[in-house]
């Protein structure tokens, strides 16, 4: 089975930017998502990956600010964040799953599909 460590989270101003990794062991698999959940509200898909970087899918409304990657060679994925906003507030995490995950991928995803999950890493953005 797959495990997940993520890393990258911290504190950041408006406008800054942050990069989160996901270290899968022992594989990368099929289908990989970052979801994030903030305190009273339901966990929401942010991004996902097919394995191989052949396709990417972003939440609505945040495409121009997010980067999902994959290093084949060092098994991790990575989000790349720039332009943060207060309201990206959230603990991150990162998920994986078959080809089916990445296959019913939308932004209105909670996960249900995805059958493996990181400990997560908080993303706090204020001023």
């Amino acid at each position: 089975q797959v495990q997940l460590v993520e890393s990258g989270g911290g504190s950041v101003q408006p406008g800054g930017s942050l990069r989160l990794s996901c270290v899968a062991s022992p594989y990368i698999d099929s289908c990989m998502g970052w979801f994030r959940q903030a305190p009273g509200n339901q966990r929401e898909a942010v991004a996902a990956i097919y394995a191989g970087g052949a396709r990417t899918l972003y939440r609505n409304g945040m495409k121009g600010r997010l980067t999902i990657s994959q290093d084949n060679g060092k098994n991790t994925v990575y989000l790349q964040m720039d332009n943060l906003k207060p309201e990206d507030t959230a603990m991150y995490y990162c998920a994986a799953g078959t080809l089916q995950a990445c296959n019913y991928w939308s932004s209105m995803d909670t996960g249900t599909r995805f059958n493996t999950w990181g400990q997560g890493t908080q993303v706090t953005v204020s001023s």
